[in-house]
Order: structure tokens, then C-alpha cells, then sequence
């Protein structure tokens, strides 16, 4: 049991570590009109992984408030979110979940979850509701995320859409050429 209370601990410490400050996402003096295409799918990609966290708030949000006038569907999808949260997000990694003394492989938890969300969507009747809910949410998430500017984020090339380009060894930055010689 104080194994189970410490992986909810660490894993909640773990998601606070991830959120980024709310005044920094609704900064309204970061919002402005990409100038190109190029700009907004280079916005959306960095905002996407800079504000991932608040991004998924902001969905789970919208979800709860389509789903708040049918309290079925919201205490299935509450246990389906603890289903989720305890056998696939606060579990540790490295420890397989074990049913009956067998060893059940990730992907076969992944699918049995997926499956008990559809088989919750279809057999309480909201399924319409979540996907006009997604389909808000989403909207907004993209419609955000392209419109705030990601001038003054802060990122770390680990973190970037882009980090495995912008990683590179000492010796490549040395020279403005990079490994090219001349003839």
C-alpha cells in the first residue's frame, strides 16, 4: 500500500513539475498573428510541447463540462480515468502488471484500456457529446497554440519539437562550415 501511495506521490509531483504557470499561458501580450503557415506549425509544434500539460487540463476540462448533465457517463468515465491513471500512468515502467500470477505485456494493457474507454463511450450513449467536446477542444488547443507567440518561452533542447536537430557535438559548432571541407 505505501508503495502504491509513494508511485501516486512521485507521479503527481511529476505532473506539477510539467505544468507551466497559467499566467504564462493566458499572457495576453503573447498573442499575435502568425506571419506565415511556416510561423503557425512552428508555433503550434513548440507551444505543443511547452504547454502539453495545460493543453491536457484544458481538454479534460471541456470533457467534464459536456459530460456534467449526464452524472452516468461522468462517474464511468471517472473510474475509466482511474483505470487509466493506475494501470498504465502512476505504474512504474520497469514493473510489468501482473493478473493471476500471469505478466501482461504494456501494449496488451494499452488496448484493454482503450477498449473499456470505447465500450464507455458506446454503452452510456455520450459518445456524440465526447466527440463534439474533443472536437471544441481540440479546436481551441490549436487555435491557442497558434496564436501565442513562443518568443519569450524558455525551452530546453531536450524539451523542443526540435532537439534532436538543434543537438549536435562541441565540434560542429567550432566551425561555420560544420564537417564540410573545402576542395
Amino acid at each position: 500500500m505505501s508503495s502504491l501511495i509513494s508511485g501516486i506521490k512521485g507521479t503527481a509531483q511529476s505532473l506539477t513539475a510539467l505544468r507551466r504557470p497559467w499566467r504564462d499561458f493566458f499572457d495576453i501580450s503573447a498573442i499575435d498573428l502568425p506571419s506565415s503557415t511556416s510561423d503557425a506549425t512552428t508555433r503550434i509544434a513548440q507551444n505543443l510541447t511547452h504547454f502539453r500539460l495545460n493543453y491536457t487540463l484544458i481538454l479534460l476540462l471541456i470533457l467534464f463540462l459536456s459530460l456534467i448533465y449526464h452524472p452516468l457517463s461522468l462517474l464511468t468515465f471517472l473510474v475509466i480515468l482511474l483505470a487509466w491513471f493506475f494501470l498504465y500512468f502512476a505504474r512504474d515502467r520497469e514493473e510489468p502488471v501482473v493478473i493471476f500470477g500471469f505478466f501482461i505485456d504494456d501494449r496488451i494493457v494499452i488496448a484493454a484500456l482503450f477498449g473499456l474507454t470505447i465500450a464507455g463511450l458506446v454503452l452510456t450513449g455520450v459518445w456524440v457529446n465526447v466527440l463534439v467536446a474533443l472536437a471544441v477542444g481540440v479546436g481551441f488547443v490549436i487555435l491557442h497554440a497558434a496564436l501565442r507567440s513562443t518568443d519569450d518561452l524558455v525551452m530546453d533542447d531536450l524539451e523542443s519539437p526540435y532537439g534532436h536537430v538543434l543537438a549536435g557535438g562541441d565540434d560542429e559548432l567550432d566551425s561555420p562550415r560544420g564537417d564540410y571541407s573545402g576542395i
